[in-house]
C-alpha cells in the first residue's frame, strides 16, 4: 500500500482516468481503515486508554481528510476522469461520479470563505454526533422502585439492590438509633432494560415510572439535538440544497424528500384501519384486565400486547428462548453460509494483541473453490462501557489490488446480548435472534461482495438500499426449515418443534400494522427535523409530539423527548426512511426468490450473483430488478419507491394502489407534509426501537 502523500503528488500529474480513480481509492482505503478501526474501538473497547487514543486518532483523521477534501488538484484530476468516462469500466464511471459529488458536497468547488464554513462544520457535526452518543451511553436514566416484590424475578438480574429507612419504623426504634431497611431495586432505563421491564411488568406505576424516565434522557441531547440540526441546515444551504433532507435524499433512489414523503403518507394510510383495530384490541384487553373505564397509556402498549401473544398462542418467552443459546445460533449462522452458498465459518485463532475482549471470536469465511472469503469478528455479549446498540463495522473494504491479488473484507458485528439467569451463556428471545440474523445479513454483504473498489465494497451502497440484505436474513430468523437446523433446547438437545414456530410467526404478525406505524412515525420525524427551512429551529419535543399524534393510534406523554436517544439521527440523518424501504424490497425478495426453497444453492446463487456480489457498483434500481426479475420498484416523481404489494399481502392488508396514490396526492397539496409546517393532528408510540 503506498503512503497517501505519494498517492496525492501522483494524481496532481494527471495521469490516465483509470489511474485517477484507482489511485483516489487507495487513498479512500487508507483513510477507510484508520476511521474505521477507530470507530470499533471507541465503541467496544473496555479500556479507557485504547478509547481515548481511538478518539485522537479519528480526530487526526479528521484533519487529514480536510486537507485531501479542500485539495483543488485532486477534485481537477477526478472532474477530468468523469469527462472522459468512455475510457473507463463502468464501475470505474460510477466511481469517478460519486467521487466528484463527494468532492462537491464537502464545498470544494465554492469560494474560499465558504468552504471554510462548510469545513467547520463538518468538523461541528462530527462533535455534535459524538457527544449525543456518549450522552446515551453516560446517562441511561434509572428508576428506584419499593419493595422489590414489584419487580418480576426474570429482570432482577437487571436490578441493583439498593435500600432506604422504612416508613413504618416506629418513633421508639427511631430515638434508640436503631433504623429499620426497607430494600428495593434500582433498575437503568438504557433502551434494552426499559424494554424488558416494560414488557415484563405487571405494575403499571413502575412501567409509568420507567417509560417517562427512559423517555427523558439524557436531558442534554436535546439542545446537542437542536446544535445539530442548525449545523446541518446551514451546511446543505452553503452547498447548494434547499434542506439537509435535500442534500441526503438527492443521491439516493428516492431522489427527493417529495418523493419519500409520498411513500410514508402511502404507507401510513394503508396500515392505518389495521392499526387503528390493534389500539381497540389492546385497549379491549386493559379494560376487561382492570376497569371498564381504564385509559390505554403508551407504557401499556409492550406490556398487553406480550400478554396478548403469550394468550393467543401459549408462548413463554423463557421457553422459546431455551431452543436459543447464543452458541447454537452462530452455528445456526455457519450452516446458512454453507447451505446458501457452498462457504464454512471457521473459528480462527487471534494473534497476541488483536483481540480487544475475551468474549469476541474471530472466524473466516471459506470458500472451498475460491479460497478465503473474508473475515468476521462476532463481539456479542453485554458489558458496561459498551456500545449499546448492535451494529455492523466495516473495519476494511474488499478491492481489486491487480488481476491476481484481491483484498478481502474485515467486518464486526457488535451485540449486546445478556447471559442468562444462573448461567454465563445467553439465551435469546426470539426478538433477539432476528437481530443477529438481520446484523449478519450487513456481514454477508461486505463479505460476499467482489467489487473493483473498495467505494462500492458490500453496504457501500446508497442509503435506501443499505438495509436490504439485513432486513431479508430477518425472514431466516422465523422460517421452521432455517430453524429446525440449529434450534435446538438447550439441556435436552430436542429441536425446536414446529408448532412452536408456527405460534412465533402468528405472534410476530399479531401487531405488525402497529409496528409499521410505528416504523412510519420514526421516519416522519426524521424527514421532518432535517427538512425544514425555518430559520430558528422549532422545539423538537413539539414536533415529535404533533407527529405522533399523525401517524400512530397512541398519544404523547407531556414533558418526554424519546427523541433525545434516537441514536438514528445520527449515521441514518434524513435517512431512516430506508428501514421502510428495505421491508418493502425485502418482502418481495422473500416471496419470489427466497420462499419455496430458502437454504437452496440456487437461492443463495441468485442472491449472491445477482446482488451480494455487486455492492454498490452497480445501480440500486438494476440490481433489484435483476435479482426479482421486475414488480419490486416503481418510478414516482422523479424517483423510485419499492412496490408494497409483497409486504401488503404478508400483512394481511388490502390495498387498492390506485385509489390510495390519489389520497396521497390531495394529502400532500393539502399539508405539505413533511415540510415546514405540521399539522397538530394524530397519536405517541409507547416503546422505544
Amino acid at each position: 500500500m503506498r503512503p497517501s502523500r505519494e498517492l496525492v503528488a501522483f494524481i496532481s500529474t494527471m495521469p490516465s482516468a483509470a489511474d485517477v480513480v484507482r489511485a483516489m481509492d487507495e487513498i479512500s482505503d487508507t483513510v477507510c481503515s484508520v476511521v474505521d478501526s477507530a470507530e470499533l474501538c471507541r465503541h467496544t473497547h473496555p479500556d479507557r486508554e485504547y478509547v481515548e487514543e481511538a478518539n485522537k486518532a479519528s480526530l487526526r483523521i479528521n484533519e487529514y481528510l480536510h486537507y485531501l477534501n479542500t485539495d483543488h488538484s485532486l477534485y481537477d484530476a477526478v472532474k477530468k476522469a468523469e469527462r472522459e468516462g468512455n475510457s473507463l469500466t463502468e464501475e470505474a464511471q460510477r466511481a469517478a461520479h460519486n467521487l466528484r459529488v463527494d468532492f462537491e458536497k464537502g464545498g470544494i468547488h465554492l469560494c474560499e470563505e465558504k468552504l471554510d464554513r462548510v469545513n467547520q462544520l463538518n468538523i461541528e457535526i462530527a462533535q455534535l454526533c459524538r457527544q449525543f452518543g456518549e450522552n446515551i451511553i453516560n446517562d441511561p436514566g434509572y428508576v428506584d422502585v419499593f419493595p422489590t416484590s414489584r419487580i418480576p424475578k426474570q429482570l432482577r438480574h437487571l436490578c441493583k439492590p439498593i435500600y432506604q429507612s422504612s416508613s413504618r419504623e416506629s418513633t421508639a426504634l427511631s430515638k434508640s438509633g436503631y433504623h429499620m431497611k426497607e430494600r428495593g431495586f434500582r433498575i437503568s432505563t438504557e433502551p434494552s432494560a426499559l424494554s424488558s421491564v416494560l414488557q415484563c411488568t405487571a405494575d403499571e406505576e413502575v412501567r409509568r415510572m420507567a417509560y417517562i424516565k427512559g423517555n427523558s434522557v439524557p436531558h442534554g441531547n436535546l439542545h446537542v439535538l437542536d446544535r445539530l440540526i442548525a449545523a446541518r441546515h446551514e451546511l446543505a444551504r452553503i452547498t447548494g440544497y434547499r434542506t439537509y433532507a435535500d442534500f441526503v435524499v438527492k443521491q439516493n433512489m428516492a431522489s427527493s424528500p417529495k418523493v419519500v414523503a409520498s411513500f410514508l403518507l402511502e404507507m401510513s394510510e394503508i396500515v392505518k384501519d389495521k392499526a387503528d383495530e390493534e389500539f381497540e384490541a389492546i385497549w379491549r384487553v386493559k379494560r376487561e384486565k382492570c376497569s371498564p373505564t381504564a385509559h390505554l397509556e403508551p407504557w401499556d402498549e409492550a406490556y398487553y400486547t406480550a400478554l396478548m401473544k403469550s394468550s393467543a398462542f401459549n408462548l413463554d418467552s423463557s421457553v422459546v428462548a431455551s431452543y436459543f443459546p447464543l452458541p447454537q445460533c452462530i452455528e445456526g449462522l455457519k450452516i446458512l453460509v454453507k447451505s446458501l452458498f457452498g462457504a464454512k465459518c471457521c473459528n480462527i485463532p487471534m494473534a497476541p494483541g488483536e483481540s480487544w475482549h475475551p468474549d469476541v471470536l474471530k472466524m473466516s469465511l471459506h470458500h472451498p473453490e475460491e479460497g478465503d472469503l473474508g473475515i468476521l469478528y462476532l463481539d456479542l455479549y453485554s458489558r458496561e462501557g459498551k456500545y449499546p446498540g448492535c451494529a455492523h463495522f466495516a473495519i476494511k473494504g474488499g478491492r481489486r489490488i491487480s488481476d491476481n491479488e484481491y483484498q478481502l473484507p474485515v467486518v464486526a458485528l457488535v451485540c449486546n446480548f445478556s447471559g442468562s439467569p444462573n448461567s454465563s451463556i445467553a439465551r435469546l428471545n426470539h426478538w433477539e435472534v432476528e437481530t443477529l440474523f438481520h446484523e449478519f445479513g450487513h456481514a454477508l454483504h461486505s463479505l460476499l461482495s467482489r467489487t473493483d473498489y473498495q467505494h462500492f465494497s458490500g453496504t457501500r451502497v446508497v442509503l435506501d438500499l443499505a438495509e436490504t440484505p439485513s432486513n431479508l436474513f430477518e425472514y431466516y430468523a422465523c422460517d421452521f426449515r432455517v430453524l429446525k437446523t440449529f434450534a435446538k433446547h438447550y439441556s435436552t438437545g430436542e429441536m425446536i418443534p414446529e408448532k412452536l414456530v408456527e405460534s412465533m410467526q402468528a405472534a410476530r404478525k399479531m401487531f405488525a400494522a402497529t409496528e409499521l406505524q410505528r416504523q412510519i412515525f420514526y421516519a416522519s420525524i426524521d424527514q421532518t427535523l432535517f427538512g425544514e427551512e425555518a430559520a430558528s429551529p422549532r422545539d423538537t419535543s413539539l414536533v415529535v409530539a404533533d407527529l405522533k399524534r399523525q401517524f400512530t393510534s397512541w398519544k404523547h406523554v407531556e414533558g418526554t423527548h424519546w427523541q433525545a436517544r434516537f441514536s438514528h439521527l445520527l449515521n441514518y440523518g434524513a435517512g431512516y426512511y430506508s428501514y421502510l424501504y428495505a421491508k418493502c424490497f425485502a418482502a418481495t425478495i422473500w416471496k419470489k426468490v427466497c420462499q419455496d426453497d430458502p437454504l437452496s444453492s440456487a437461492t443463495g446463487t441468485a442472491l449472491r450473483t445477482n446482488f451480494l456480489r455487486h455492492g454498490g457498483a452497480k445501480e440500486a434500481s438494476v440490481l433489484l430488478n435483476d435479482l426479482v426479475g421486475g414488480g419490486i420498484l416503481k418510478k414516482r416523481d422523479g424517483g423510485i419507491v419499492p412496490d408494497i404489494a409483497s409486504l401488503c399481502e404478508e400483512m394481511n392488508v388490502v390495498c387498492d394502489v390506485k385509489l390510495t396514490e390519489g389520497k396521497i396526492c390531495g394529502l400532500l397539496d393539502q399539508s405539505k407534509l413533511l415540510s415546514a409546517s405540521i399539522h397538530p393532528s394524530i397519536r405517541d408510540v409507547g416503546s422505544p426501537p
